[in-house]
């Protein structure tokens, strides 16, 4: 017995390690890191060479849902909450009205090109209609990638909420098709109470981690962000219980906990990237092993054509329309058509599908898994050649993930922040000394082009160099105008 526990062990920590190594890829060659992932899931399956037989779909379900609480909150933890406030409309629309649209064309087609039944045709466009955070956050975050005006966090924030909706409509169609003599109206009601319900418990588990941070004293540093942990699975466990978006509200919280400053929010936000990272990978091997390759043979001429429907035609449209009072121009309105990924959360809800038992539902399983793989191949790669074409990026962003924490008492309002030197700025070429900085700031190291540089009164200030600085919080916007162009 100890002998098969010691043997899974190191199973699980050789594929964590290979997919740690292999994530250079998708630096190096735009390789989506779902593609991934899930290879090496596939690899390791009863098909691969390493011959591992998993076929529990109800567990595979659990792990994704874990996982994508971890990805949420810490995808909600870098959002910057006023992109959020200039974007949310945009997105909610998205994320409603989009997804249903996405829903209802892509079934439309596979009833009338495909020749599936009707009900189960409107169960896989409900599936595949929503786009995936995972995936969105990890191809625009790895790359690194600037876009213009509230595009990032539109799509963020769209591929962040548009869970509750996919779930609603998937959990109908599941129903329609197993309880046809539900009555309609419920289903309205359970949509209602997914969003509602999930909105309050995420902005008020937000705000309330923010506060109790402010107001714990742990005899170990460690213990703040293990804490933080507890509680956005408390957030989504609490909402779901309640018979919210469990998903919503996770996300909501990280945004709203981003708002405002606390003890350890580096440690902590550092902490979350690396267990989102970790969750992906979980998610995705698992995911990956699941599948079984020989099946996809089957769905793949049909895949490659509602592939290439819900990417040139469902998604399009839904978008246009959602975003039609929007202050979008064509060439944004298209990087958001492209920037729609597919990823874990249509898979998983495809394992609705097995786990309830309907017929077909392996065939919904590989033919979602199929199109998933097909989106992550067309569109994740090619995401930064988008937005050059479509003339979407825009100068460096000002800040950047500050790497260096330090640790201040709860009446303490010191903290570390970054800013880029843009062109143009009033720093530019100036030597510390001349800049004037209030006497209550100090710049503490500068990162210029990959090195460190030790920062004295004498130091000029160069173009795109990166500068660490240490001040109160209610400082940070009046010298972020130092290093503005044009500030």
């Amino acid at each position: 017995m100890q002998q098969l526990i010691e043997d899974k062990l190191l199973i699980l920590s050789v594929l964590v390690i290979l997919a740690i190594l292999v994530t250079r890829l998708t630096k190096n060659y735009g390789v989506p890191a779902l593609l991934l992932f899930i290879g090496l899931g596939m690899l390791a399956g009863s098909e691969g060479p390493g011959g591992i037989d998993f076929n529990n779909a109800q567990f595979a379900q659990s792990i994704g849902t874990v996982a994508l609480i971890f990805i949420l909150f810490s995808g909600g933890l870098e959002t910057n909450f006023e992109s959020v406030k200039k974007g949310y409309k945009s997105a909610v629309s998205l994320a409603t009205l989009g997804v249903v649209l996405t829903g209802l064309f892509s079934g439309l087609f596979l009833y009338y090109v495909a020749g599936y039944e009707f009900k189960y045709s409107l169960l896989i466009g409900s599936v595949i209609a929503s786009t995936d955070a995972a995936a969105v956050f990890s191809v625009l975050r790895a790359k690194e990638m600037s876009l213009g005006g509230i595009l990032q966090p539109v799509l963020e924030l769209e591929s962040g909420s548009n869970d509750p909706m996919a779930i609603f409509l998937t959990a109908m169609m599941i129903s329609v098709i197993t309880l046809p003599e539900k009555p309609l109206y419920e289903y309205f009601l359970i949509f209602l109470m997914q969003f509602g319900i999930g909105a309050v418990t995420g902005i008020a588990g937000g705000r309330a981690i923010a506060w109790i941070m402010n107001r714990l004293d742990f005899l170990l540093p460690g213990f703040y962000p293990v804490f933080v942990m507890a509680g956005a699975i408390s957030i989504y466990s609490g909402t779901a219980l309640l018979s919210g978006s469990g998903f919503l509200a996770v996300y909501l919280a990280g945004i709203v906990a981003n708002k405002y400053e606390y003890q350890h929010k580096t440690n902590t936000t550092r902490f979350f990237e690396g267990l989102a990272w970790l969750s992906q990978i979980g998610m995705f091997i698992t995911l990956g092993l699941l599948i079984y390759p020989s099946k996809l043979i089957e769905v793949s001429l049909i895949g490659i054509l509602f592939a290439i429907f819900l990417t040139f035609v469902a998604r399009p449209i839904a978008v246009f329309i959602s975003l039609i009072f929007s202050r979008f121009n064509l060439r944004e309105k298209f990087f958001i058509v492209w920037g729609g990924l597919r990823g874990a959360v249509p898979i998983i809800l495809a394992t609705f599908a097995l786990t309830a038992d309907i017929p077909a539902g392996d065939k919904v399983f590989n033919l979602v898994f199929f199109v998933v793989i097909l989106s992550a191949l067309g569109q994740g790669w090619s995401l930064p050649f988008a937005a050059r074409f479509l003339r979407v990026t825009s100068e460096k962003t000002l800040t950047k993930k500050v790497l260096i924490d330090i640790e201040t008492g709860r009446d303490d309002d010191k903290t570390l922040f970054d800013l880029f030197v843009q062109p143009g700025s009033p720093a530019c070429g100036n030597k510390i000394v001349e800049l004037g900085l209030p006497k209550e700031v100090l710049i503490v190291l500068i990162e210029r082009k990959g090195k460190y540089v030790i920062p004295s009164g004498s130091t000029r200030i160069s173009e795109d160099d990166l500068v660490i600085l240490l001040a109160d919080k209610h400082e940070i916007d009046n010298v972020a105008g130092f290093f503005k162009n044009g500030g």
